[in-house]
């Protein structure tokens, strides 16, 4: 039998102690599967003495991350500490030009470096595996990189961060206000104290720039994102979608446009016949809409430790197969160095379906008003209510539009006329209505 895999993790937090774990206690089956054994020699934390519930006594000991990472004392490096830079970056980066094989989970670190850290594996020959990194245990980017060869990729979405889907599950369930969720979801511990990363879509952003990359080979461009959060979410929102045949979900978009590649993070109503609108909780989704294939949706726990941890230790098992002089595959499907400049399209031109909702003074002349501002934008309505209720007071209605396909550009227009003619008592609300699988 082969000689072991010998693996090296840094950051023993709640994935790494469970990756330590799973190795352990399934040697056997992993062995089996891999041809050799796989064992953990050597780990990296802030705190030595800490009992993290699995026997790390035969692992070496290292304070500093990255002398652990340039050890010649393991074949691959775990990268579990976070963070887009410091002792995140430093140790991956000096794993790879040593010549060890990376795993990571750092959605954070590839959204940044990502290109840069693919270059340099690739001229090292070695592995840079982070199935972790997106969508937790669901197997996206080994589907992505590898089972999808040959078929040209139009569109992937997703539901990417389970604290949202958690706060919109629960606020259509119960009929419960956005906060009185977000309250609820940090003392369960699927929120964080500070939830502003994941709640106003920074986290799916992360992620789905990763995806954008492997998708469409381009260079990674989070940065280039449109991105709204869910915090504006009221139950007049979800009631009415209800209504109409609609669930909120939030979603990340990436599909490749006649103007460059559209990436978009938002609230957005889906059909709720369609399967993604059956994910709730804390689950997670990905659907890839491709030529070969057809459409393929792709769903399973997207965080947590053992979710995190599996993924973690699939992509450790994938190198445990190779074998020396394997040629292996790009890390983003692509040669890093044959990547395309991201050319983004612009959002205002994005097309679809539209939910407008608009609380208005009670008084004549409101309704033929939005009527002609619709009309001079050349938006056509597929339905319109009306919630006298829904107000604050008997001066004030609320209003609700669908539209038929239009684009962002006559939307925003529209809405900005309303503003401008003085019949609007609060900010309006925009929600796009997304085709799902």
């Amino acid at each position: 039998m082969a000689e072991a895999l010998r693996v090296g993790i840094a950051g023993l937090g709640t994935v790494g102690a469970s990756v330590a774990r799973v190795i352990a206690s399934k040697a056997g089956e992993l062995t089996r599967q891999c041809g050799r054994p796989i064992a953990v020699t050597a780990v990296s934390a802030r705190a030595k003495g800490k009992d993290r519930g699995v026997d790390l006594s035969g692992a070496k000991w290292f304070d500093d991350p990255v002398e652990l990472a340039k050890s010649a004392e393991i074949d691959v490096f775990v990268e579990l500490i976070g963070g887009d830079e410091g002792p995140a970056r430093a140790a991956v980066k000096a794993a790879l030009e040593a010549g060890r094989h990376v795993v990571t989970a750092n959605k954070a670190l590839l959204a940044k470096h990502g290109v840069e850290l693919a270059a340099v594996a690739e001229r090292r020959g070695v592995l840079l595996n982070y199935e972790a990194a997106v969508a937790g245990g669901i197997p996206v980017i080994k589907t992505l990189r590898e089972a999808l060869a040959g078929n040209t990729v139009s569109r992937v979405f997703g539901i990417l961060n389970g604290t949202c889907n958690y706060i919109l599950t629960r606020m259509e369930a119960e009929g419960i206000s956005f906060e009185e969720c977000l309250k609820d979801a940090q003392r369960l511990g699927y929120a964080e104290a500070d939830p502003t990363f994941d709640i106003e879509g920074n986290d799916t952003a992360h992620k789905l720039s990763i995806l954008t990359s492997l998708a469409f080979g381009t260079k990674i461009a989070a940065d280039q994102i449109y991105l709204e959060g869910i915090s504006n979410i009221t139950q007049a929102d979800i009631r009415a979608a209800g209504e109409l045949g609609y669930r909120i979900k939030l979603l990340g978009v990436a599909a490749r446009t006649e103007t460059g590649i559209e990436q978009r993070v938002h609230p957005t109503m889906v059909p709720t016949a369609s399967v993604i609108a059956q994910v709730h909780g804390v689950t997670n989704a990905v659907a890839i809409e491709t030529d070969i294939l057809g459409e393929l949706l792709l769903s399973g726990p997207g965080a947590g430790g053992n979710a995190t941890a599996s993924a973690v230790v699939g992509d450790i098992a994938d190198i445990a197969k190779s074998r020396p002089g394997f040629q292996h595959g790009p890390v983003f499907g692509w040669p890093a160095k044959e990547l395309k400049p991201y050319r983004e399209a612009k959002m205002r031109s994005h097309a679809g379906g539209y939910f407008i909702r608009l609380t208005v003074h009670d008084r004549t002349g409101v309704f033929a008003a939005i009527a002609k501002r619709m009309a001079d934008n050349d938006i056509s309505l597929e339905s319109i209510m009306q919630r006298p209720d829904e107000g604050n007071g008997k001066s004030q209605k609320t209003v609700m539009l669908v539209t038929h396909e239009t684009t962002e550009a006559a939307v925003r227009k529209a809405v900005d006329g309303f503003t401008k003619d003085g019949h609007l008592t609060s900010k309006p609300q925009v929600i796009r209505i997304e085709r799902a699988a």
